[in-house]
């Protein structure tokens, strides 16, 4: 299985304020999209193909892989994509939350294991390593945080 986490501070020294809800809003614009919110060229499909009151469907192409993720959203905390198909199952959390001194912080996490691997094995091992590396996902929830900067000072969030 792989277990990975990594957290940020939403607002560091020298960055422009987010609140919650701005945070919150582009967590779901990348959930709807996540092409914008990747390295360019990283996602090159990223489609909504099924809507309930209680999450979303999206095929998406990510990395070269056609992935399928059932999304749930619990407004202004946590977005928990659960991998339906692809090479991973298991789901993926982004989730805000309040540190002990009242600083917003973004926080990824997941438990996944990959399809028809040995268990432990050498690919989840190097799946490991690649999720907890400084490209893995802090770099990810640092990229989100730019975008919905970027989204927030051109007039588009």
């Amino acid at each position: 299985m792989i277990h990975s986490t990594a957290t940020v501070p939403v607002n560091p020294a020298g960055e422009p304020r987010l609140t919650r809800d701005e945070v919150w809003r582009g967590l779901v614009l990348k959930a709807r999209d996540a092409r914008p919110f990747l390295p360019a060229g990283l996602c090159t499909r990223c489609d909504v193909v099924e809507e309930s009151a209680t999450h979303f469907v999206r095929d998406a192409t990510i990395a070269g892989i056609d992935l399928r993720e059932i999304i749930t959203l619990e407004p202004q905390r946590k977005v928990t994509f659960f991998q339906a198909s692809g090479p991973r199952e298991g789901a993926i959390v982004n989730e805000l939350f309040e540190d002990e001194a009242g600083e917003l912080r973004l926080r990824f996490y997941c438990h996944l294991g990959l399809r028809d691997t040995e268990p432990d094995g050498p690919e989840e091992r190097a799946e490991q390593a690649r999720f907890d590396s400084d490209q893995g996902y802090k770099a990810a929830l640092l990229s989100t945080l730019r975008r919905t900067r970027e989204l927030l000072a051109e007039g588009r969030l």
